[in-house]
């Protein structure tokens, strides 16, 4: 299959630049130093190839991500880092002895929830920072208490520095994760286990706290991270194709907001020109020379919730061979859903 034959809009991912990314990021991290979060890419083959470069533990964001995962036959090791309070259908899957669940706890409401629907390890999520999910530090270690109490295994503290991972001022960011993980590390003495847990792609380098990475944004990228200094490079593009030229020198894509996530702002073009807008269905372009039916090439700003509008990743051998280029593969976008 060609790339011309796609129908658009479309995601296509660079094969060499996936593959690069991981073994940078498997060279620094190797193993279970990372548990890479399939939230950013939602497709068990892709987690497959991180499997390959022998990274077997993994992080999950939702339910229907675990589920997916475990179907895949990746279960070796699932965190699932967020609150829920019924986890009825995670106890429904540990059936298999080899399927391994822990999940992120802070409350007595969601360690009960854990208790009841059959989950036996979990980790104490600590505040570190960012207005989102998590215990505050001096409550840690009688959460975890409570958590032992219920009969439950602690294997240990995660905390997310997420307010970090796209500070690009250095100084700001270094003194931000120092201070953040210095809240996590007083709250893993009161805790104890032998995980800490944390981080992204943003502070793949700096954070040196935890004993595992919770990166994944890193294999594909997008234009937010690549405004940091990062050695990952952007293989996620938008493929759509020009359905309407004005004589007011502009042209019309056929993929708009129901295709690309704006939340981190517009995608950006490859080549020449710029994004005017993007609509429902459409995305005007502008300061270059089109015709009907003519392929274009949009980089995503922010990779995670642009792929969860998507059904399949296609694989090409070279990306900017946007007509007679290979298809090699074609992966579901299987971990969408809740």
């Amino acid at each position: 299959m060609k790339v011309g034959e796609i129908n658009t809009p479309a995601l296509l991912v660079d094969s060499k630049t996936l593959a690069k990314n991981i073994a940078c990021m498997t060279k620094a991290r190797p193993g279970a130093s990372l548990r890479p979060h399939v939230k950013a890419f939602k497709s068990s083959v892709l987690a497959k190839e991180l499997v390959s470069a022998g990274h077997e533990n993994f992080c999950c964001a939702t339910i229907r991500e675990i589920e997916g995962m475990v179907a895949a036959g990746l279960d070796h090791d699932l965190l699932l880092a967020n609150q829920v309070v019924n986890t009825t259908r995670l106890g429904a899957l540990m059936d298999k002895k080899s399927t391994r669940i822990t999940v992120a706890v802070d409350s007595e409401e969601t360690i009960q929830s854990a208790k009841s629907g059959g989950i036996s390890e979990v980790l104490i999520d600590v505040d570190v920072g960012m207005p989102r999910c998590g215990c505050h530090p001096n409550e840690a270690g009688e959460l975890a208490k409570k958590a032992r109490d219920a009969g439950l295994n602690v294997r240990g503290v995660m905390g997310y520095e997420g307010h970090l991972m796209h500070e690009q001022d250095h100084q700001k960011h270094e003194n931000g994760i120092t201070r953040s993980m210095a809240k996590l590390e007083a709250a893993h003495a009161d805790v104890g286990g032998e995980i800490i847990s944390g981080g992204g792609t943003g502070t793949w380098e700096s954070n040196t706290l935890v004993t595992e990475l919770q990166a994944g944004s890193y294999v594909l990228m997008d234009t937010e991270y690549a405004r940091l200094d990062l050695p990952f490079e952007q293989g996620l593009f938008l493929l759509t194709t020009v359905i309407s030229v004005s004589g007011r020198g502009h042209a019309v894509l056929d993929g708009g907001l129901k295709a690309v996530a704006m939340d981190s702002g517009p995608p950006s073009l490859v080549g020449q020109g710029e994004v005017m807008y993007c609509a429902d269905e459409h995305t005007g372009v502008t300061g270059g020379s089109w015709k009907v039916g003519e392929r274009v090439l949009l980089r995503p700003a922010h990779i995670d919730p642009t792929i969860a509008k998507h059904e399949t990743l296609h694989v090409v051998e070279e990306v900017a061979d946007i007509n007679d280029g290979s298809v090699l593969d074609s992966w579901p976008i299987d971990l969408r859903g809740w």
